[in-house]
């Protein structure tokens, strides 16, 4: 627990920098709840564990436990803004289900946020936008989400909060909507890459 204080600091800088974001995007009061589940005693003392200051520490529990994460189990199934929370497994496939407007919004307040606490130094307009598009063929989102999400972060990356109205994001959510399923069904995995390497125990 050595790193709690750190952690905790990282944690509320990165909140306050959501609700700021959310503000612009007309989620504010939604976002007063982003990532409570943070502070509970389930991810609260695992992650302060694994604190390392420039990426997340559930990366960091996954390095050190097989892959496996206890933080990410336990909050992306109760933070609705995660794509994981959208996901269901049924007969051996994997069922996924668009993200409703709102909860899509507090994702890229989410992602822009996160993108500078970790690195300020180096956070561009375009820099959630690059990380989304090099990720993305690995979330396990369905074709709405992710075109609606690279659309908010094109609109950041050009014109910050200027392309990112309510009425804007609403009307283009409306438009994506009307021409793709809200559910789609995955009965195979297309592999992303290798894993990470391991690194062995401190």
């Amino acid at each position: 627990m050595g790193h709690s204080f750190r952690h905790l600091r990282l944690v509320l800088k990165h909140r306050h920098r959501v609700i700021a974001n959310a503000s612009h995007l007309g989620i504010c009061f939604q976002s007063l709840r982003h990532d409570l589940t943070k502070f509970s005693r389930s991810e609260f003392r695992v992650s302060a564990s694994y604190y390392v200051g420039d990426h997340s520490p559930v990366y960091e529990e996954r390095l050190r436990n097989h892959y496996f994460s206890t933080v990410c189990q336990h909050h992306t199934k109760r933070n609705k803004h995660h794509w994981e929370y959208w996901t269901d497994f049924f007969a051996g496939r994997i069922i996924v289900k668009s993200m409703p407007w709102n909860w899509a919004m507090e994702y890229v307040a989410d992602m822009l946020s996160a993108s500078y606490c970790y690195h300020p130094e180096s956070f561009k307009r375009e820099t959630p936008l690059t990380y989304f598009r090099h990720y993305k063929d690995a979330y396990i989102m369905t074709e709405r989400t992710k075109e609606f999400i690279e659309w908010c972060l094109v609109q950041y990356a050009e014109s910050e909060w200027k392309g990112l109205k309510k009425k804007a994001t609403k009307a283009k959510y409306a438009e994506i909507a009307s021409r793709t399923p809200e559910i789609e069904v995955r009965e195979t995995l297309r592999p992303f890459g290798d894993l990470p390497t391991l690194k062995p125990d401190i």
